[in-house]
């Protein structure tokens, strides 16, 4: 288990029948398991460490699961996977609108739960194809640090993006003015392992327009193209710092 023996995973679930058992079982799957009852001793928790990966629960005592969520993928752009229930789907599409890189229905296989991690792991470790390393991308003003996963805005101010939307920034800006499919940026951005939908990729279109667009109800930098997907239709130039 040389891959994932340092991998530190932050397990929160205010159910101990659940959270104990789960979090002995992933400790002997190799990885260096905390646990947090709820989405306070969480935040407490994060004050002290970054996890490589957050397993959430979605219905909580207190903050929710969706509330934590939004934080992680937006202020630290953690990995998250939503431990949920079956009659939870509506939380579930919130959950993937926001940022979160997977989910698994309780009650769920905790061998299916491993191989979900190792895979969400995997697409944050390889990230998308990269610019030479001193290279940023401009485009109408913008300037994306891809080492930094810094976005600026054309007055220079800092536009905080998630992990998800900046791996689909960066698919559209490796790719301007071309007409990307929905299964090809499922492919580009989350792997087709990670069981996701079409709709997550329109939801994250959505969320992306309304951090780059002038209007995101009338866009003009990420195009649809009915019937073909989407296509980024403006000039990008690769530039050094």
């Amino acid at each position: 288990m040389s891959d994932i023996a340092q991998t530190r995973l932050l397990l929160v679930d205010d159910e101990p029948a659940l959270r104990e058992p789960l979090a002995e079982y992933l400790s002997r799957q190799g990885f260096v398991v905390t646990e947090a009852t709820s989405a306070a001793d969480a935040r407490t928790i994060l004050r002290d460490e970054t996890p490589d990966l957050v397993l959430l629960d979605i219905m909580m005592p207190g903050e929710d699961g969706i509330s934590l969520c939004r934080h992680l993928v937006e202020a630290r752009s953690i990995p998250t996977i939503f431990l949920t229930a079956r009659g939870e789907a509506t939380d579930r599409i919130v959950g993937l609108e926001i940022g979160a890189d997977d989910y698994v229905v309780k009650p769920f296989e905790p061998r299916e739960l491993v191989a979900r991690i190792r895979s969400v792991l995997r697409r944050a470790t390889r990230g998308p194809a990269q610019p030479d390393e001193d290279e940023h991308f401009e485009f109408e003003g913008w300037r994306l640090d891809p080492l930094k996963r810094r976005l600026t805005d054309p007055e220079g101010a800092s536009v905080a993006i998630s992990s998800a939307e900046f791996r689909l920034l960066i698919a559209f800006l490796e790719h301007p003015r071309q007409v990307l499919d929905r299964d090809r940026l499922l492919d580009m951005v989350q792997g087709r392992e990670a069981h996701l939908f079409d709709r997550a990729v329109d939801n994250q279109v959505s969320r992306l327009r309304r951090k780059i667009e002038v209007d995101s109800r009338n866009p003009q930098l990420v195009q649809t193209v009915w019937g073909g997907g989407y296509m980024f239709a403006a000039d990008v130039r690769r530039v050094a710092p």
